[in-house]
């Protein structure tokens, strides 16, 4: 007769070690409709830009400074007169002259569309630690 071996080699369960991802799979669909029904409702933020018109009436006086591709930029005082170069360093002296003491006289930038955004924006620091109230930029209008 064989011997039989008294051990449970065949009987003996494995644990389950893998996750249930049934669960799981429920609750991200859940979810998921959750978040196709909500966001219809939610609303989004309308942001109201101004639009670019007309002036109703022109300042006599405008100074206009042009930020163009070299390093030196044009100003003029007049609109019929010839830009003068000046460089950033002197550009709030001369703009302060041209304003002969009156800090209400508006200043426009007009930037060439290939000048970098950093250099107009330099322009604007300069006159606004100048003192210059009216600060503006110029804008082409239509396409």
């Amino acid at each position: 007769m064989p011997a039989v071996a008294s051990g449970r080699r065949g009987s003996r369960r494995r644990s389950m070690s893998e996750i249930n991802m049934v669960p799981f799979i429920d609750v991200m669909l859940v979810l998921l409709i959750i978040f196709m029904v909500s966001a219809p409702l939610i609303t989004t933020g309308v942001v109201d830009l101004p639009s670019v018109g007309k002036a109703q009436q022109r300042p006599t006086r405008v100074i206009e400074v042009v930020v163009g591709q070299g390093p030196v930029l044009r100003m003029r005082a007049d609109q019929n007169a010839d830009p003068m170069p000046v460089t950033l360093d002197k550009l709030a002296e001369r703009v302060r002259e041209a304003q002969g003491g009156n800090a209400e006289v508006p200043v426009v930038i007009s930037g060439d569309r290939k000048v970098l955004y950093d250099r107009v924006v330099g322009v604007m620091d300069v006159l606004q630690r100048a003192g210059v109230q009216r600060l503006a930029l110029s804008v082409k209008q239509g396409g």
